[in-house]
């Protein structure tokens, strides 16, 4: 397939190279070498991407930053005592979406809009009517080994059941909120009884793009990865005597985030002019590349460049959030039936309250020194 802005392999080789040393790596005979080994190091790391993602955003979301700040509040609006959260589903082409896109944008990762299946929330202060947070849900990576290891499936038991599971790849609490550990409240209600609703009256009665089946809308999983190596806002988190998310091991560090800083597009382009695609089902959109770690692949062997240079090695800590008492029993196929928890927003924020938000804002009041005019992009 010709493309009208094709690219050379010389310049798209440099343009690759430039790139990985602008983020941190040495190249080697044997690979790639990440030059990081702090949290600090790795936030630079993902800068060029980050910074990337904003450029890209500018032209849509620029005109409206006015209008979006004022989503978000300043410290001396903030009392802790008085917070009250909903959640709200965020309908395509609207401003809710552009809200969450613009709250994205400030995340130390590039934030992708996620793969297939796709659903993503936003959580309000009633009491002063600002974004606390933001939640994106899409469907998870088919082979994720620290996840099916936890769960005990088999490939047949993956093939039926992975419907079930979500993946969060965003997930997270905005300032001043976050200075009040409200992230640890977002990543409780993955596993709350309003998303779950959310998720069975999108997809009830809908047939899988692919292999257009009809299958029970009933999320038994969420799971989730942390952005710079070992977590500590997942970790230990416990509603009452139940941990809501449990950590199940790292990812290997294999990925594709390290070509995304623009040159990911450039990428495309040239592989789609000098490589063939495996997709063949018309539900993956038309496109020829099933995703982009085949795209990255690809163009990788077409450059004469070894596909390790795919190991970022970034090894994320993974936590898996089950919603029912036996979540991994229905996943492997030996129940039709799930046993969920049941607990709803307000459960998970009565006990969050308590245990995390009044002791922090009784210690800490920096939270009050936030002006969301530090926030703009622009």
């Amino acid at each position: 397939m010709k493309t009208k802005h094709a690219v050379s392999k010389p310049y798209l080789r440099r343009l690759i190279r430039e790139s990985l040393r602008a983020q941190g790596y040495s190249i080697t005979n044997k690979g790639i070498v990440l030059n990081a080994n702090t949290k600090d190091a790795l936030r630079k790391t993902h800068l060029l991407a980050t910074r990337a993602e904003i450029a890209r955003a500018k032209d849509t979301l620029s005109p409206h930053e006015d209008a979006l700040i004022n989503y978000i509040a300043n410290g001396d609006e903030i009392d802790p005592w008085k917070i009250r959260p909903y959640l709200v589903a965020v309908a395509p082409d609207t401003e809710y979406s552009r809200l969450f896109r613009y709250a994205s944008l400030h995340w130390s990762i590039p934030i992708s809009n996620g793969y297939g299946r796709r659903l993503r929330f936003l959580i309000f202060d009633e009491n002063t009517s600002k974004l606390m947070g933001i939640l994106g849900l899409s469907d998870p990576i088919f082979s994720l080994r620290v996840r099916d290891e936890w769960i005990g499936w088999n490939l047949t038991q993956r093939h039926q059941r992975l419907y079930h599971v979500m993946d969060a790849y965003v997930l997270g609490a905005v300032p001043p909120y976050s200075n009040l550990l409200c992230g640890k409240f977002v990543a409780m209600i993955v596993a709350s009884r309003e998303v779950r609703e959310v998720f069975h009256d999108r997809y009830q009665g809908r047939k899988t793009i692919i292999l257009q089946r009809q299958r029970p809308a009933e999320l038994a999983l969420v799971t989730t990865t942390s952005a710079l190596g070992r977590s500590s806002l997942y970790n230990r988190l416990k509603y009452h005597n139940r941990f809501v998310m449990q950590s199940v091991g790292y990812t290997a560090g294999w990925g594709t985030f390290h070509f995304a800083n623009g040159v990911y597009e450039k990428m495309l382009a040239f592989t789609a002019e000098h490589c063939e695609g495996t997709a063949k089902a018309a539900g993956w959109g038309g496109g020829e590349f099933r995703n982009r770690k085949e795209v990255v692949r690809k163009c990788l062997k077409a450059l004469g460049f070894p596909d390790n240079w795919m190991l970022h090695q970034v090894k994320r800590e993974v936590f898996v959030a089950p919603l029912a008492k036996n979540t991994r029993e229905y996943l492997r196929g030996e129940t039709n039936r799930l046993e969920y928890w049941n607990d709803s927003l307000d459960d998970y924020f009565e006990f969050f309250r308590e245990r995390w938000l009044l002791p922090r804002a009784a210690r800490d009041l920096s939270y009050k020194d936030f002006h969301r005019e530090e926030w703009r992009l622009w």
